[in-house]
């Protein structure tokens, strides 16, 4: 049996407190004063037996008892939030609704996973991944059609009022098919000989790339074609003497495999923070925050982050 003297203020002011990494802002959120809250996690760790976060000058931690008391007030939260809303709804079957938008970037990488994660901790949660490039998705994400968006961080302008949360880190690769001629006398000085997949103008990794180029040389790729699409590149790729220049995430699953090689190229300046956007005025709903949890577990698993 639950323990009585848990109340859902205790859970609420925890989840809170470990998201905001802070009692202040986590009170604030709240609107209850910080010895308030302050209390209200005391009571909890009283009850459970158990120290569950660490205090010191750079903030608030989640002790070992603490991340895992976490994974289970999330899911409580997420699934206390779908019965109210069957209740609200008078007896009508409803279903909370989460809506990602997902880069390139992440689609071939840890997305799939995290989506198992996700539908073994929510299953009656509703998904919706939508794709496309950067500026479509944060214009959506804006318009609020989307909850949050996955994937690379974008160029300044195109962040204004997104809150971005770093994940991991990654770089940009050039891949060609199996026995492609320059695998013999790799010189990235050389790509101009071949048809090169270039990112367009607008995504992510376009800068990157022009400085990474520029600064190796190559100031113009006149024979390119400039696309986002990591289903064509994949078959393109596979089928052609291109050099397909895309973020290592789009491509990890076939590089794993051998389908497509890397280049012996050193891009480490391409590397870019892979997270998630969301909007900063919006309260993440109990389904969202298990998502981030689901995402969180899948980088862990595929030791990804950095």
């Amino acid at each position: 049996m639950i323990d009585r003297r848990i109340k859902f203020r205790h859970i609420q002011c925890f989840v809170e407190i470990a998201q905001e990494r802070s009692l202040k802002l986590a009170a604030d959120k709240l609107n209850l004063t910080q010895p308030a809250i302050s209390k209200t996690l005391k009571e909890l760790e009283e009850t459970i037996g158990a120290t569950l976060m660490s205090r010191s000058r750079a903030g608030i931690s989640l002790t070992p008892q603490g991340k895992m008391f976490l994974h289970f007030a999330q899911i409580s939260l997420a699934s206390l939030q779908q019965g109210l809303d069957g209740v609200v709804d008078a007896g009508e079957e409803a279903r909370a609704t989460l809506t990602v938008g997902a880069l390139p970037s992440v689609s071939g990488s840890f997305l799939p996973a995290a989506i198992r994660e996700f539908r073994d901790l929510a299953p009656a949660v509703m998904l919706k991944i939508l794709d496309g490039p950067h500026g479509y998705l944060i214009e959506r994400l804006r318009l609020g059609e989307i909850d949050l968006v996955i994937g690379r961080l974008g160029r300044p302008v195109t962040m204004e009022g997104v809150s971005f949360t770093q994940l991991y880190s990654e770089r940009v690769e050039f891949v060609v098919r199996a026995d492609h001629p320059l695998l013999e006398a790799p010189d990235i000085k050389r790509i101009v000989d071949w048809p090169v997949l270039y990112p367009p103008e607008g995504s992510a990794i376009r800068p990157l790339v022009e400085r990474y180029l520029i600064a190796n040389g190559v100031a113009e790729i006149p024979n390119r074609i400039e696309t986002v699409s990591g289903a064509f590149g994949r078959i393109y790729t596979r089928q052609s003497d291109a050099v397909w220049i895309i973020s290592s995430g789009v491509v990890r699953n076939e590089t794993a495999d051998g389908d497509l090689i890397r280049l012996p190229f050193e891009s480490d300046i391409t590397k870019g923070p892979i997270g998630l956007m969301t909007r900063p005025d919006a309260q993440p709903s109990p389904a969202e925050q298990v998502f981030r949890l689901a995402v969180q577990t899948a980088i862990e698993n595929l030791e990804l982050s950095s």
